[in-house]
């Protein structure tokens, strides 16, 4: 069986999964001071309320954009868990067919080559993955599976935050789309402006990126926020909205990296 691991900056996403099969998964908190032992405890106790021992975890694939975090939790597969964990980079992408046509194919973070990965192999090439989370980022996908990168944004909470901190009279509200658009009263206002504001900036991002690709590409959409923007937006399609899309480009590079990761050095 696989652990899945992503690393967000808001969150950590985890999955195992038994062959192509994803049997349980967990959204927890980011916290940049955890340890290694710290986050094995509650590993350990997320897999025994599922009655999964941890020896049942033979292999393990880490996707993160949090530099202090990668150490914790390859300490912890190697401590805990009894396995060297794959860590995605560019190169280890490139064994499941994603190449690269950028200017720095190492400063691609992990969780846009995931998300690149599962999109190719789900729906081929070309296409668009948009991730809103944290960062609301764009992955561009063209012919034969070439990654050529795509914009980040600030993402929808990010925003919101900001908004609140810069404006001595707004206050955070819930992440709802409003009746209308033209708000009548502070909050309907804000809830207009933060997720039909964020559905246009997707919708133009997307307009742009597909111009530039040629055709239209699908749109598959995924992050924490995708299906609060999603029913909002012309460029997203419904059934291509996948909040766990990053686990399954994580369970892919697994599979096909993973053999040769796991053979001894010589």
């Amino acid at each position: 069986m696989l652990l899945a691991v992503d690393i967000g900056n808001t969150h950590v996403k985890l999955g195992v999964y038994d062959g192509e099969d994803l049997r349980h998964s967990w959204r927890l908190n980011t916290r940049r001071d955890a340890t290694a032992d710290e986050t094995a405890l509650l590993l350990q106790g997320l897999l025994g309320a599922r009655a999964l021992p941890p020896a049942r975890l033979d292999s393990a694939v880490l996707a993160s954009v949090v530099p202090s975090l990668t150490p914790v939790w390859q300490d912890l597969c190697r401590r805990y868990l009894d396995t060297d964990p794959l860590v995605v980079s560019a190169g280890t992408a490139s064994a499941a067919g994603l190449t690269f046509d950028v200017d720095r194919p190492s400063e691609v973070g992990a969780d846009r080559i995931v998300n690149a990965v599962a999109a190719l192999h789900r729906f081929g090439a070309p296409v668009v993955v948009v991730d809103l989370g944290t960062a609301t980022k764009l992955e561009a996908v063209g012919p034969g599976g070439v990654y050529l990168g795509g914009p980040i944004a600030p993402g929808i909470v990010t925003a919101a935050d900001a908004l609140v901190e810069r404006a001595a009279r707004l206050f955070r509200v819930e992440l709802a789309a409003p009746a209308r658009t033209i708000g009548r009263n502070t909050v309907e206002a804000m809830q207009a402006g933060i997720v039909y504001g964020s559905a246009g900036l997707v919708d133009a991002l997307i307009d742009r990126v597909r111009a530039e690709l040629g055709g239209l590409p699908p749109v598959v959409a995924t992050g924490g926020l995708a299906a609060l923007v999603a029913p909002h937006s012309r460029t997203i399609d419904a059934d291509k909205v996948d909040p766990l899309l990053t686990l399954e480009g994580l369970r892919r590079i697994a599979a096909c990296a993973l053999p040769r990761h796991n053979l001894p050095a010589g």
